[in-house]
């Protein structure tokens, strides 16, 4: 169980941090009923999940490995983040309330990949993160090692689904709003990094 903890812990310090899963997350609970929020922390943390494991096994290394490979992924997710991140700057209150009924599982699905999947910094320094502590573990730790940093994902996007829709009917539209704003703001400014790293290989 020590090992299982260990992982637990550890993923959780490396999921905790505000980034674009997060705000994406936290936007979706204020945004959506529950049930719909829920779905959406649900494919963030299967996606999350998957990136852990690929992580853990060397997988993110390819992406440091073949740089055309690598600035596909810096082009195709910037792209696609910016274009996030400027929808949720533009959203007019009206809009927000209407994208309660216009809840797409094949956008949010899309979504929560992009968020997860196409962020080549995340996939290279996880990969050493985990990498480095696989490095250390003893074969008979690996399995409850990786098996408590898998239930962090689950463990951390729904309980902040649920206290996010537990107190959003306090914080009214006008805290939406800034939400979004803020949500939207550092977003693009994540998506003009990436986009600016993609530019600077042809520099």
């Amino acid at each position: 169980m020590q090992h299982y903890f260990q992982g637990l812990m550890i993923a959780l310090a490396s999921i905790a941090p505000i980034g674009v899963q997060n705000l994406f997350v936290i936007n979706s609970a204020m945004s959506l009923p529950r049930t719909q929020a829920l779905i959406v922390a649900s494919c963030v943390f299967v996606f999350d999940m998957s990136l852990t494991l690929g992580a853990f096994f060397g997988m993110g290394s390819l992406i440091s490995a073949f740089p055309l490979l690598r600035s596909a992924v810096l082009l195709i997710g910037s792209l696609i983040v910016l274009r996030i991140g400027i929808s949720l700057l533009l959203a007019k209150g009206g809009e927000l309330t209407q994208e309660k009924r216009d809840f797409s599982l094949k956008k949010i699905v899309t979504t929560a990949f992009v968020v997860t999947w196409f962020n080549p910094q995340a996939l290279i320094d996880t990969t050493l993160f985990f990498g480095a502590f696989r490095a250390s573990l003893p074969p008979q730790a690996v399995r409850p090692f990786i098996a408590g940093c898998l239930t962090a994902s689950p463990l951390w996007f729904v309980s902040i689904t649920l206290l996010v829709s537990a107190l959003k009917a306090r914080l009214g539209a006008g805290f939406l709003r800034a939400l979004n704003i803020i949500c939207g703001a550092v977003i693009t400014f994540y998506g003009g990094k990436l986009l600016w790293e993609f530019a600077k290989a042809f520099l």
